[in-house]
Protein backbone atom coordinates (compact mmCIF):
# COMPACT_ATOMS: atom_id res chain seq x y z
CA UNK A 1 0.00 0.00 0.00
CA UNK A 2 1.19 3.36 -0.52
CA UNK A 3 3.66 5.01 2.27
CA UNK A 4 1.91 8.68 3.14
CA UNK A 5 2.59 10.97 5.86
CA UNK A 6 1.39 14.07 6.50
CA UNK A 7 2.99 16.71 8.34
CA UNK A 8 0.14 18.82 10.42
CA UNK A 9 1.70 22.54 11.73
CA UNK A 10 0.94 25.49 13.19
CA UNK A 11 3.78 27.18 11.98
CA UNK A 12 4.36 27.98 8.37
CA UNK A 13 6.81 25.09 6.32
CA UNK A 14 9.83 27.49 5.35
CA UNK A 15 13.02 27.09 3.22
CA UNK A 16 15.21 26.54 6.63
CA UNK A 17 12.43 23.39 8.18
CA UNK A 18 11.45 21.97 4.19
CA UNK A 19 15.75 21.74 3.49
CA UNK A 20 15.83 20.31 7.34
CA UNK A 21 13.01 17.95 5.66
CA UNK A 22 15.00 17.15 2.67
CA UNK A 23 18.15 15.96 4.40
CA UNK A 24 16.59 13.23 6.10
CA UNK A 25 18.71 10.60 3.56
CA UNK A 26 21.51 12.47 3.93
CA UNK A 27 23.86 14.40 1.16
CA UNK A 28 23.50 11.59 -1.24
CA UNK A 29 19.75 12.23 -2.74
CA UNK A 30 19.08 14.41 -6.31
CA UNK A 31 16.70 16.90 -5.83
CA UNK A 32 14.13 17.83 -8.18
CA UNK A 33 10.55 19.67 -8.86
CA UNK A 34 7.61 19.67 -10.91
CA UNK A 35 4.50 21.72 -10.51
CA UNK A 36 6.13 24.92 -11.50
CA UNK A 37 7.63 24.49 -8.20
CA UNK A 38 5.69 23.50 -6.11
CA UNK A 39 6.19 19.79 -5.54
CA UNK A 40 9.87 18.54 -4.51
CA UNK A 41 10.57 15.44 -5.72
CA UNK A 42 13.54 13.53 -4.12
CA UNK A 43 15.63 10.73 -6.37
CA UNK A 44 18.26 7.95 -5.60
CA UNK A 45 21.62 8.08 -7.42
CA UNK A 46 20.29 6.09 -9.70
CA UNK A 47 17.51 8.22 -10.81
CA UNK A 48 14.16 6.29 -9.10
CA UNK A 49 11.98 8.28 -7.21
CA UNK A 50 11.68 7.92 -3.55
CA UNK A 51 10.04 10.44 -2.08
CA UNK A 52 8.08 13.96 -2.94
CA UNK A 53 7.45 16.57 -0.65
CA UNK A 54 4.29 18.28 -1.85
CA UNK A 55 3.39 22.12 -2.01
CA UNK A 56 2.52 22.86 2.09
CA UNK A 57 -1.49 23.78 1.81
CA UNK A 58 -2.49 26.26 4.45
CA UNK A 59 -5.83 24.79 5.56
CA UNK A 60 -8.44 27.00 7.00
CA UNK A 61 -11.52 25.57 7.49
CA UNK A 62 -12.70 23.72 10.67
CA UNK A 63 -13.42 20.06 10.43
CA UNK A 64 -11.02 18.96 7.57
CA UNK A 65 -8.55 17.06 9.31
CA UNK A 66 -10.79 15.06 11.26
CA UNK A 67 -12.88 14.23 7.88
CA UNK A 68 -10.32 13.14 5.71
CA UNK A 69 -8.24 11.87 8.55
CA UNK A 70 -10.43 10.18 11.01
CA UNK A 71 -10.85 10.71 14.79
CA UNK A 72 -7.03 9.59 15.78
CA UNK A 73 -5.69 12.38 13.96
CA UNK A 74 -4.63 14.55 16.53
CA UNK A 75 -3.72 17.80 15.19
CA UNK A 76 -3.71 22.10 16.04
CA UNK A 77 -6.68 23.24 15.67
CA UNK A 78 -7.72 25.12 12.23
CA UNK A 79 -5.98 26.81 10.80
CA UNK A 80 -3.19 24.42 9.88
CA UNK A 81 -0.74 23.62 7.44
CA UNK A 82 -0.87 20.09 5.79
CA UNK A 83 2.19 19.04 4.09
CA UNK A 84 1.86 15.68 2.11
CA UNK A 85 5.03 13.44 1.92
CA UNK A 86 4.13 10.95 -0.39
CA UNK A 87 6.46 7.62 -0.31
CA UNK A 88 6.83 4.75 -3.66
CA UNK A 89 6.50 1.81 -2.97
CA UNK A 90 9.29 0.38 -5.38
CA UNK A 91 11.94 1.08 -2.93
CA UNK A 92 11.94 -0.43 0.92
CA UNK A 93 13.48 2.64 2.99
CA UNK A 94 10.83 5.26 1.36
CA UNK A 95 8.14 4.78 3.89
CA UNK A 96 10.78 5.50 6.92
CA UNK A 97 12.38 8.53 4.75
CA UNK A 98 8.93 9.64 4.62
CA UNK A 99 8.17 9.44 8.13
CA UNK A 100 11.82 11.27 8.45
CA UNK A 101 10.94 14.41 6.19
CA UNK A 102 7.66 14.84 8.01
CA UNK A 103 8.79 14.40 11.65
CA UNK A 104 12.12 16.82 10.90
CA UNK A 105 8.78 19.28 9.67
CA UNK A 106 6.96 18.72 13.07
CA UNK A 107 9.67 19.14 15.19
CA UNK A 108 10.95 22.49 14.41
CA UNK A 109 7.61 23.77 13.50
CA UNK A 110 5.17 22.45 16.56
CA UNK A 111 3.32 19.94 15.03
CA UNK A 112 2.18 15.94 14.76
CA UNK A 113 2.10 13.61 11.96
CA UNK A 114 -0.36 11.43 10.46
CA UNK A 115 -0.14 8.39 11.04
CA UNK A 116 1.44 9.27 14.58
CA UNK A 117 3.66 7.00 14.99
CA UNK A 118 5.65 7.59 11.57
CA UNK A 119 7.05 10.49 12.92
CA UNK A 120 11.02 10.36 13.57
CA UNK A 121 14.32 12.09 12.78
CA UNK A 122 16.77 9.53 11.82
CA UNK A 123 19.18 9.92 8.53
CA UNK A 124 17.50 6.90 6.18
CA UNK A 125 19.77 5.89 3.84
CA UNK A 126 18.74 4.88 0.15
CA UNK A 127 20.91 1.80 -1.28
CA UNK A 128 21.65 1.65 -4.86
CA UNK A 129 18.95 -0.52 -6.60
CA UNK A 130 20.36 -4.34 -7.13
CA UNK A 131 20.20 -4.70 -11.18
CA UNK A 132 18.94 -3.09 -14.08
CA UNK A 133 16.88 0.22 -12.44
CA UNK A 134 15.12 1.24 -16.28
CA UNK A 135 12.21 1.59 -16.53
CA UNK A 136 11.22 3.49 -13.74
CA UNK A 137 7.79 4.31 -13.33
CA UNK A 138 5.75 7.80 -13.40
CA UNK A 139 6.00 9.03 -9.93
CA UNK A 140 3.05 8.06 -7.08
CA UNK A 141 1.99 4.95 -9.34
CA UNK A 142 3.02 1.68 -7.84
CA UNK A 143 2.24 -0.07 -11.11
CA UNK A 144 1.90 0.84 -14.88
CA UNK A 145 0.89 -1.44 -17.80
CA UNK A 146 -0.14 -0.37 -20.92
CA UNK A 147 -4.27 -1.44 -19.77
CA UNK A 148 -3.89 0.59 -16.17
CA UNK A 149 -2.07 3.16 -13.86
CA UNK A 150 -2.39 1.31 -10.51
CA UNK A 151 -2.06 3.16 -7.65
CA UNK A 152 -2.50 2.13 -4.10
CA UNK A 153 -3.97 3.71 -0.82
CA UNK A 154 -4.27 3.21 2.88
CA UNK A 155 -5.48 5.57 4.33
CA UNK A 156 -9.20 6.38 6.49
CA UNK A 157 -10.89 7.90 3.38
CA UNK A 158 -9.67 8.56 -0.45
CA UNK A 159 -9.69 12.39 -1.09
CA UNK A 160 -9.80 14.02 -4.40
CA UNK A 161 -6.04 15.21 -3.72
CA UNK A 162 -4.16 17.89 -6.03
CA UNK A 163 -2.11 14.59 -6.55
CA UNK A 164 -5.13 12.22 -7.64
CA UNK A 165 -6.47 14.86 -9.14
CA UNK A 166 -2.95 15.61 -11.67
CA UNK A 167 -2.94 12.00 -11.71
CA UNK A 168 -6.17 11.62 -13.50
CA UNK A 169 -5.53 14.38 -16.36
CA UNK A 170 -2.70 12.50 -17.39
CA UNK A 171 -3.74 9.04 -16.60
CA UNK A 172 -6.68 9.09 -18.94
CA UNK A 173 -5.40 10.83 -22.34
CA UNK A 174 -2.87 7.70 -22.03
CA UNK A 175 -6.09 5.55 -22.49
CA UNK A 176 -5.05 3.71 -19.23
CA UNK A 177 -7.94 2.84 -16.48
CA UNK A 178 -6.86 4.39 -13.51
CA UNK A 179 -7.04 1.63 -11.10
CA UNK A 180 -7.17 2.33 -6.61
CA UNK A 181 -6.39 -0.33 -4.76
CA UNK A 182 -7.02 -0.17 -0.94
CA UNK A 183 -7.58 -2.19 2.04
CA UNK A 184 -11.65 -3.23 3.26
CA UNK A 185 -11.20 -0.54 6.07
CA UNK A 186 -10.93 2.49 3.40
CA UNK A 187 -13.90 4.70 2.28
CA UNK A 188 -14.27 7.31 -0.61
CA UNK A 189 -15.29 10.88 -0.29
CA UNK A 190 -17.94 12.11 -1.81
CA UNK A 191 -15.71 14.44 -4.71
CA UNK A 192 -13.31 11.28 -5.40
CA UNK A 193 -17.11 9.05 -5.74
CA UNK A 194 -18.09 11.86 -8.23
CA UNK A 195 -14.73 11.33 -10.22
CA UNK A 196 -14.27 8.04 -10.77
CA UNK A 197 -18.09 8.13 -11.99
CA UNK A 198 -16.97 9.93 -14.77
CA UNK A 199 -13.38 8.72 -15.83
CA UNK A 200 -12.04 5.10 -16.79
CA UNK A 201 -11.50 4.01 -13.32
CA UNK A 202 -12.19 1.28 -10.63
CA UNK A 203 -11.76 0.84 -7.17
CA UNK A 204 -10.33 -2.20 -6.52
CA UNK A 205 -10.63 -3.73 -2.58
CA UNK A 206 -8.28 -6.38 -1.46
CA UNK A 207 -9.85 -8.37 1.16
CA UNK A 208 -8.06 -10.70 3.03
CA UNK A 209 -11.02 -13.32 2.85
CA UNK A 210 -11.78 -13.16 -0.66
CA UNK A 211 -9.32 -11.06 -2.59
CA UNK A 212 -10.05 -8.33 -4.74
CA UNK A 213 -13.39 -6.70 -5.89
CA UNK A 214 -14.78 -3.89 -7.19
CA UNK A 215 -16.04 -1.54 -4.24
CA UNK A 216 -18.56 -0.05 -6.18
CA UNK A 217 -20.36 -3.20 -8.23
CA UNK A 218 -18.49 -5.85 -6.10
CA UNK A 219 -17.63 -7.68 -8.89
CA UNK A 220 -14.82 -10.01 -7.86
CA UNK A 221 -11.54 -8.93 -9.40
CA UNK A 222 -8.55 -10.61 -10.70
CA UNK A 223 -5.09 -9.34 -12.33
CA UNK A 224 -5.08 -10.51 -16.14
CA UNK A 225 -3.34 -8.97 -18.83
CA UNK A 226 -1.72 -5.99 -17.16
CA UNK A 227 -5.02 -4.90 -15.12
CA UNK A 228 -7.79 -5.97 -12.62
CA UNK A 229 -10.84 -7.14 -14.85
CA UNK A 230 -14.02 -9.03 -13.65
CA UNK A 231 -14.20 -12.70 -12.97
CA UNK A 232 -16.14 -14.64 -15.00
CA UNK A 233 -18.22 -17.51 -12.90
CA UNK A 234 -19.33 -20.90 -14.36
CA UNK A 235 -22.40 -19.82 -15.36
CA UNK A 236 -21.04 -16.58 -17.63
CA UNK A 237 -21.80 -14.19 -15.06
CA UNK A 238 -19.94 -12.31 -12.81
CA UNK A 239 -19.43 -13.29 -9.07
CA UNK A 240 -20.38 -10.76 -6.44
CA UNK A 241 -17.85 -10.62 -3.29
CA UNK A 242 -19.38 -12.18 -0.14
CA UNK A 243 -17.56 -8.95 1.26
CA UNK A 244 -19.54 -6.34 -0.46
CA UNK A 245 -22.90 -7.90 0.62
CA UNK A 246 -25.25 -5.17 2.27
CA UNK A 247 -24.66 -4.57 6.07
CA UNK A 248 -26.78 -3.08 8.51
CA UNK A 249 -27.19 0.45 8.15
CA UNK A 250 -27.31 3.58 10.75
CA UNK A 251 -30.72 3.90 11.43
CA UNK A 252 -32.52 6.12 9.64
CA UNK A 253 -29.13 7.77 7.56
CA UNK A 254 -29.64 9.53 4.50
CA UNK A 255 -28.39 11.41 1.60
CA UNK A 256 -29.78 14.23 -0.14
CA UNK A 257 -28.48 14.66 -3.76
CA UNK A 258 -29.03 17.37 -6.27
CA UNK A 259 -27.67 17.80 -9.79
CA UNK A 260 -28.06 21.31 -10.37
CA UNK A 261 -26.93 22.76 -14.20
CA UNK A 262 -26.99 26.93 -14.52
CA UNK A 263 -26.20 29.02 -17.64
CA UNK A 264 -24.75 32.36 -17.14
CA UNK A 265 -24.45 35.23 -19.71
CA UNK A 266 -20.49 35.92 -19.69
CA UNK A 267 -20.47 39.52 -18.80
CA UNK A 268 -17.55 41.57 -16.94
CA UNK A 269 -19.50 41.52 -13.92
CA UNK A 270 -21.06 37.74 -13.51
CA UNK A 271 -19.92 36.19 -9.75
CA UNK A 272 -20.41 32.70 -9.86
CA UNK A 273 -21.04 30.03 -6.72
CA UNK A 274 -24.66 32.08 -6.26
CA UNK A 275 -26.49 28.96 -7.12
CA UNK A 276 -24.71 26.71 -5.01
CA UNK A 277 -24.70 29.28 -2.10
CA UNK A 278 -28.56 29.81 -2.38
CA UNK A 279 -28.83 26.06 -2.40
CA UNK A 280 -26.56 25.47 0.55
CA UNK A 281 -28.56 28.26 2.81
CA UNK A 282 -31.93 26.70 1.71
CA UNK A 283 -30.67 23.02 3.00
CA UNK A 284 -28.88 24.16 5.90
CA UNK A 285 -29.62 27.86 7.01
CA UNK A 286 -26.21 28.35 6.62
CA UNK A 287 -23.64 29.23 3.51
CA UNK A 288 -20.66 26.75 2.57
CA UNK A 289 -17.22 27.08 5.08
CA UNK A 290 -14.84 26.63 2.37
CA UNK A 291 -14.06 25.96 -0.90
CA UNK A 292 -10.24 24.44 -3.55
CA UNK A 293 -9.31 23.19 -6.40
CA UNK A 294 -8.87 19.91 -4.03
CA UNK A 295 -9.18 18.29 -0.87
CA UNK A 296 -8.34 19.15 1.76
CA UNK A 297 -10.59 22.23 1.39
CA UNK A 298 -8.48 24.87 2.75
CA UNK A 299 -9.89 28.40 1.62
CA UNK A 300 -12.98 29.98 3.39
CA UNK A 301 -16.16 30.77 0.98
CA UNK A 302 -15.38 32.82 -1.22
CA UNK A 303 -17.73 33.81 -4.82
CA UNK A 304 -15.21 36.28 -5.96
CA UNK A 305 -12.29 34.54 -5.60
CA UNK A 306 -13.95 30.98 -7.35
CA UNK A 307 -15.23 33.04 -9.95
CA UNK A 308 -11.37 34.94 -10.56
CA UNK A 309 -10.25 31.54 -10.54
CA UNK A 310 -12.89 30.22 -13.34
CA UNK A 311 -11.95 33.60 -15.31
CA UNK A 312 -8.09 33.23 -15.30
CA UNK A 313 -8.91 29.55 -16.31
CA UNK A 314 -11.34 30.48 -19.20
CA UNK A 315 -8.50 32.45 -20.60
CA UNK A 316 -6.62 29.42 -21.32
CA UNK A 317 -9.80 27.41 -22.57
CA UNK A 318 -9.55 25.35 -19.15
CA UNK A 319 -12.53 24.26 -17.48
CA UNK A 320 -12.76 24.98 -13.49
CA UNK A 321 -13.10 21.67 -10.70
CA UNK A 322 -13.92 22.62 -7.48
CA UNK A 323 -14.86 21.12 -4.14
CA UNK A 324 -17.18 22.48 -1.31
CA UNK A 325 -17.62 21.88 2.56
CA UNK A 326 -19.98 22.75 4.63
CA UNK A 327 -19.45 23.21 8.71
CA UNK A 328 -18.87 19.91 10.67
CA UNK A 329 -21.70 19.38 12.07
CA UNK A 330 -23.52 19.55 9.12
CA UNK A 331 -22.36 17.46 6.65
CA UNK A 332 -22.73 18.71 3.12
CA UNK A 333 -20.44 18.75 0.27
CA UNK A 334 -20.69 19.60 -3.66
CA UNK A 335 -18.40 19.87 -6.50
CA UNK A 336 -18.93 22.05 -9.15
CA UNK A 337 -17.71 22.31 -12.93
CA UNK A 338 -17.17 25.39 -14.26
CA UNK A 339 -17.35 25.86 -18.14
CA UNK A 340 -17.32 27.96 -20.75
CA UNK A 341 -19.82 27.14 -23.82
CA UNK A 342 -21.25 29.39 -26.46
CA UNK A 343 -24.50 29.61 -24.49
CA UNK A 344 -22.38 31.68 -21.55
CA UNK A 345 -20.78 30.70 -18.82
CA UNK A 346 -21.97 26.74 -17.22
CA UNK A 347 -22.24 25.80 -13.68
CA UNK A 348 -22.58 22.23 -12.93
CA UNK A 349 -23.36 21.30 -9.72
CA UNK A 350 -23.26 18.13 -7.83
CA UNK A 351 -24.49 18.66 -4.10
CA UNK A 352 -24.74 16.29 -1.43
CA UNK A 353 -26.15 16.93 2.14
CA UNK A 354 -26.09 13.76 5.17
CA UNK A 355 -29.34 13.54 7.63
CA UNK A 356 -29.79 11.53 10.52
CA UNK A 357 -32.92 10.75 12.17
CA UNK A 358 -33.10 13.81 14.08
CA UNK A 359 -32.49 15.76 10.88
CA UNK A 360 -34.72 14.80 8.50
CA UNK A 361 -34.15 15.88 4.15
CA UNK A 362 -35.57 18.92 4.10
CA UNK A 363 -37.30 17.71 1.12
CA UNK A 364 -40.40 20.65 1.58
CA UNK A 365 -37.81 23.11 0.89
CA UNK A 366 -37.18 21.82 -2.81
CA UNK A 367 -39.87 23.82 -4.46
CA UNK A 368 -38.67 26.97 -2.77
CA UNK A 369 -35.12 26.79 -3.97
CA UNK A 370 -35.83 25.72 -7.43
CA UNK A 371 -38.33 28.91 -8.06
CA UNK A 372 -34.88 30.42 -6.56
CA UNK A 373 -32.57 29.01 -8.67
CA UNK A 374 -34.70 30.14 -11.31
CA UNK A 375 -35.32 33.32 -11.15
CA UNK A 376 -32.14 34.69 -9.34
CA UNK A 377 -29.15 32.16 -11.00
CA UNK A 378 -30.03 31.42 -14.00
CA UNK A 379 -31.19 27.77 -13.56
CA UNK A 380 -31.61 24.95 -16.68
CA UNK A 381 -31.95 21.74 -14.41
CA UNK A 382 -32.30 20.15 -11.25
CA UNK A 383 -33.03 17.04 -10.03
CA UNK A 384 -32.99 15.54 -6.77
CA UNK A 385 -32.46 12.49 -5.03
CA UNK A 386 -32.62 10.73 -1.68
CA UNK A 387 -31.35 7.21 -0.65
CA UNK A 388 -29.94 5.80 2.45
CA UNK A 389 -26.98 6.38 2.94
CA UNK A 390 -23.85 7.39 5.41
CA UNK A 391 -24.43 10.63 6.66
CA UNK A 392 -20.91 11.64 6.70
CA UNK A 393 -21.21 11.50 2.70
CA UNK A 394 -18.73 8.67 2.04
CA UNK A 395 -19.10 5.64 0.18
CA UNK A 396 -17.67 2.47 1.93
CA UNK A 397 -16.70 -0.41 -0.12
CA UNK A 398 -19.96 -2.38 0.12
CA UNK A 399 -23.79 -2.44 -1.31
CA UNK A 400 -25.36 0.96 -0.69
CA UNK A 401 -29.34 0.88 -1.48
CA UNK A 402 -29.64 2.74 -5.40
CA UNK A 403 -31.04 6.47 -4.91
CA UNK A 404 -34.26 7.46 -5.37
CA UNK A 405 -35.89 10.35 -7.53
CA UNK A 406 -37.69 12.82 -5.63
CA UNK A 407 -38.11 15.97 -8.12
CA UNK A 408 -37.11 17.46 -11.45
CA UNK A 409 -36.84 21.17 -12.36
CA UNK A 410 -36.96 22.85 -15.62
CA UNK A 411 -35.90 26.67 -15.99
CA UNK A 412 -37.63 29.33 -18.10
CA UNK A 413 -35.16 28.80 -21.07
CA UNK A 414 -35.66 24.98 -20.93
CA UNK A 415 -39.31 25.48 -20.65
CA UNK A 416 -39.34 27.59 -23.64
CA UNK A 417 -36.83 25.57 -25.71
CA UNK A 418 -39.27 22.69 -25.18
CA UNK A 419 -41.88 24.64 -25.71
CA UNK A 420 -44.62 25.33 -22.48
CA UNK A 421 -48.10 23.25 -24.02
CA UNK A 422 -45.35 20.48 -24.01
CA UNK A 423 -43.34 20.47 -21.43
CA UNK A 424 -46.84 21.21 -18.95
CA UNK A 425 -48.70 17.77 -20.70
CA UNK A 426 -46.27 15.38 -19.69
CA UNK A 427 -48.52 12.28 -18.70
CA UNK A 428 -49.56 11.26 -14.61
CA UNK A 429 -46.97 14.28 -13.93
CA UNK A 430 -48.74 17.78 -13.02
CA UNK A 431 -46.03 20.43 -12.69
CA UNK A 432 -45.77 23.21 -10.73
CA UNK A 433 -45.35 26.74 -12.50
CA UNK A 434 -42.66 28.95 -10.62
CA UNK A 435 -41.59 32.95 -11.06
CA UNK A 436 -43.04 34.79 -13.13
CA UNK A 437 -46.20 33.75 -15.64
CA UNK A 438 -44.64 34.88 -18.68
CA UNK A 439 -41.65 32.87 -18.14
CA UNK A 440 -42.27 30.03 -15.35
CA UNK A 441 -40.01 27.34 -14.51
CA UNK A 442 -41.89 23.87 -13.70
CA UNK A 443 -41.21 21.62 -11.12
CA UNK A 444 -42.19 18.43 -11.18
CA UNK A 445 -42.62 15.96 -7.78
CA UNK A 446 -41.92 12.42 -8.69
CA UNK A 447 -42.13 10.47 -5.12
CA UNK A 448 -40.80 10.45 -1.62
CA UNK A 449 -37.59 9.46 -2.43
CA UNK A 450 -39.14 5.84 -0.86
CA UNK A 451 -40.75 4.38 -3.67
CA UNK A 452 -38.39 3.28 -6.79
CA UNK A 453 -41.60 3.79 -8.67
CA UNK A 454 -40.34 7.37 -9.07
CA UNK A 455 -37.69 5.85 -11.36
CA UNK A 456 -40.15 5.02 -14.17
CA UNK A 457 -42.20 8.84 -13.49
CA UNK A 458 -38.44 9.90 -14.35
CA UNK A 459 -37.92 7.67 -17.51
CA UNK A 460 -41.43 8.41 -18.96
CA UNK A 461 -40.88 12.32 -18.40
CA UNK A 462 -37.61 12.48 -20.22
CA UNK A 463 -39.07 10.48 -22.38
CA UNK A 464 -41.93 12.72 -23.07
CA UNK A 465 -39.74 15.96 -22.65
CA UNK A 466 -37.04 14.86 -25.71
CA UNK A 467 -39.83 13.69 -27.93
CA UNK A 468 -40.73 15.47 -30.87
CA UNK A 469 -44.32 16.76 -31.34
Amino acid sequence: MTQDVIALTSEMPDARSVLAGLYASGPGLRVSSSAEGAVVHLHAQDGRHVVTVEVPLFVQVPGEVRRLLGDAAVAPEAPVWWTEVRATTAVAEAGRLAGSVAGRLTTLLSGSTWPADAAHTSVVAIPSAEGDSTGIEPFGVDVLTHQAAVIMQDRPVVAATTWLTDLIQTTIPSGRELQIVTPPRTRLTFPVRTLLTNVPARWVVHDPDCGYYDGLTGDVLHWQEGCFTPVTGTEGGIPIADAFRPRPAAPDEQQLHLSIRTTHPAVGDLVLGGALEAAWQTLTGTPPAGWSTAEPVNLPWSPRQLTELARTRARRSAPTWLVAVGAPDRPTIATCRIIRTPAGVEEYITLAVGRTPDQPPPLDALPELAETLATGYGLTSMLTHLRPARADLTTPPHHEPPPVPVSFTLGPDAVRTIGRTRAESAPHLLPTRLGPATRPALHYTLGNGTSPTAWHHLQHLNKHLKSRQ
